[in-house]
């Protein structure tokens, strides 16, 4: 299919609505009808993600002042869960470009103004995250990749990244990074580097169980020497930008794919509920009290995730201190929801559910990552417990 079907001629994305709206004809028009190649075969979806692209959407969280569309946590867990109702890997390679995105600019300059923000308003570049590593797990926030600043002022940067999203199809991609200060003691900072900077090489594409289209793969960064440009924001910062920005937003993309994979479950059960008929005696499935009363109850369970999900980024978006305890819980609750509600999802639809190359079988594939991708459920209840009680967030 061709990508500029869906162009909009000079859209009006002062209203969230009419972005909604937007993103809703790639979800419908591209990503759909190549979900099922997409994940068979495991191939990045360019034809969605360039297409969103396209439309004047890759700047979503891009502030206006450098063209982009201003928006938040809010926009973003809608955009994804519409992304993720149609094709789970779509979703989050856009997820993880917002993110990317929105590291960039939490304290850009203007020289990474003009050469990462300006371009990506504009549709003519994809970014994106690469902070985990073999070693740390889910602790990503703990990076062993090593920064030294050279006697001449420019950086240089070694080490490897795992599970990089959108692999080598993007054209920049935000680094974290741990440097000794004077005393000594272990800094943290984020740095973007070029795709193009030398020095950088890629391993083989992850093939997964599911999100099987993120073309996740591991980067070496071979000591890449980078001018002071490169860091973002100030040596030592990348704590602040963890808990900031890289948090809320990497949740929040990963809570609206999630969600939206669910809410295609759920409405794919309903329609069979509602159609399938006993040939002994004509009644359809949904007649059943059973049926009723459990389709009921996973419904219910999902819409309160959704509302949950939806206040965080509205919290988050409106400067509320406490904020980032929502949206860490919120994770949480959709990571468990969204993959109890597609399991339930399974044994209503019965048989036909388990066969191979059902969507079904795809959401269930797909959905299981949410628990896995770090931080993990386990460590967000932890972080939650943790600084409801008054102790450290990195304690013991």
């Amino acid at each position: 299919m061709d990508c500029k079907a869906t162009d909009i001629s000079e859209p009006d994305y002062t209203r969230l609505e009419n972005i909604l709206q937007a993103v809703k004809v790639v979800a419908e028009e591209i990503a759909r009808p190549n979900a099922a190649t997409v994940d068979r075969d495991a191939v990045w979806p360019e034809q969605a993600i360039r297409a969103l692209q396209s439309a004047g959407l890759g700047g979503l969280v891009v502030p206006r002042a450098y063209g982009g569309l201003g928006h938040g946590l809010y926009a973003l867990a809608r955009c994804c869960e519409i992304l993720g109702a149609e094709c789970a890997s779509t979703a989050i390679c856009f997820g993880m470009h917002c993110v990317g995105s929105a590291v960039i600019a939490a304290r850009v300059t203007e020289p990474q103004a003009e050469a990462y923000l300006r371009p990506i308003a504009e549709g003519r570049h994809l970014t994106t995250l690469a902070l985990s590593e073999v070693g740390t797990g889910a602790h990503f926030y703990y990076p062993q990749c090593r920064l030294v600043r050279r006697e001449d002022g420019s950086l240089e940067v070694d080490g490897t990244k795992h599970f990089v999203t959108n692999g080598a199809r993007a054209d920049s991609y935000v680094v974290s990074v741990n440097y000794d200060d004077d005393q000594g003691l272990s800094q943290f900072s984020c740095v973007v580097l070029d795709g193009t900077t030398e020095g950088l090489s890629w391993g083989e594409r992850w093939q997964g169980f599911g999100m099987r289209g993120n073309e996740s793969r591991a980067l070496t960064i071979d000591h890449v020497r980078l001018s002071q440009d490169a860091l973002l924001g100030a040596m030592g910062d990348q704590i602040w930008y963890v808990f900031n920005v890289v948090a809320p937003y990497f949740l929040t993309a990963m809570s609206g794919t999630y969600l939206g994979v669910a809410t295609a479950a759920l409405s794919s059960t309903r329609r069979h509920l509602m159609e399938r008929e006993y040939k002994h005696d004509g009644r359809v499935l949904a007649e059943s009290t059973v049926l009723q009363h459990r389709f009921g109850t996973i419904w219910g369970k999902l819409e309160s995730a959704r509302r949950i999900v939806y206040s965080a980024g509205e919290l988050f978006d409106a400067g509320d201190e406490d904020s980032v305890l929502s949206v860490l819980t919120s994770k949480a609750e959709i990571a468990e929801v969204a993959t109890d509600v597609i399991g339930e999802c399974m044994t209503l639809m019965g048989g036909i559910a388990y066969r191979d190359g059902s969507e079904i079988q795809r959401h269930l594939r797909d959905v299981r990552a949410a628990h896995v991708m770090a931080p993990t459920t386990d460590l967000l209840r932890i972080w939650a417990g943790r600084t409801l009680l008054g102790q450290p967030m990195f304690g013991e």
